[in-house]
């Protein structure tokens, strides 16, 4: 697997954060003020002087909830990659070819819900929201966050709640064929989504009010919709280009 391999894995997170901090900025900031000696969200209008030392306290803990994660979906992913290293699987071509189109077709499906035009990911959403509320008592243990290994014990399950763009790169890495791989591309994935939503654990709500904005919402949907489109062209046509390697999910163990 190339560094190449793992860009457009990158890009779907980066642009899917969006999606990210909509499904999920209730948790992120839940988190965030879980403590017993401050609250976040008065960053933004908190004097200038205090700013800095602000998001400096609130650093550590954000990167811990977001390093569970991100262990989270690697872990997941090599179990993903593991399961199709399974004999039975790696050589059943119908299988990965369905895989394939599956998970492309998920990113368009994530392309449009960003776009607000077809939300035909709200079942799975709908999944996500009562997956959230069987993991809630666990967390609730964990509250309030005095260290950082509650915080990334939190953010570790923060990990399994369902969602579907996770579940659409997942599918890329049961087609590496390989743990190691299938791990690679998650965290590559977890990468991705890490920029906005450590943003958003930190300045709060208003950052999460501005990545809710119509135009911000169609230009990231629209991205990861060409993203979707071009993995389906390549699926039906065959057609294996460099260029087009740099720009669909592709499963290492095709190349």
């Amino acid at each position: 697997m190339t560094t190449l391999s793992l860009l457009p894995i990158f890009l779907v997170g980066l642009l899917g954060g969006v999606h990210c901090v909509g499904m999920c900025g209730g948790i992120v900031s839940a988190f965030s003020v879980a403590t017993p000696r401050q609250r976040l969200f008065p960053v933004l209008i908190a004097p200038q002087s205090r700013r800095f030392s602000l998001i400096a306290e609130a650093s550590p803990r954000v990167l811990a909830f977001n390093a569970g994660r991100i262990g989270s979906y690697m872990l997941a992913g090599a179990l993903a990659g593991l399961l199709g290293s399974v004999p039975a699987l790696l050589h059943l071509v119908a299988l990965q070819t369905a895989a394939y189109w599956l998970a492309n077709l998920m990113l368009v499906a994530l392309g449009l819900t960003l776009m607000n035009v077809w939300h035909g990911l709200r079942r799975v959403e709908a999944i996500a929201q009562v997956g959230w509320r069987h993991v809630q008592p666990l967390m609730r243990r964990l509250l309030p966050v005095t260290h950082l290994w509650q915080a990334m014990a939190l953010g570790g399950l923060w990990g399994w709640v369902p969602c579907g763009m996770v579940y659409s790169v997942l599918m890329t890495a049961l087609l590496t064929g390989s743990a190691p791989q299938g791990a690679m591309i998650m965290l590559a994935f977890g990468l991705g989504t890490l920029p906005l939503l450590f943003i958003l654990g930190v300045l709060g709500t208003s950052v999460q009010a501005f990545l809710q904005k119509t135009p911000v919402r169609r230009l990231a949907g629209l991205l990861v919709l060409m993203f979707g489109l071009l993995g389906l062209f390549r699926a039906a046509t065959g057609l294996s280009h460099d260029w087009l390697d740099a720009v669909c999910l592709t499963p290492a163990a095709s190349r």
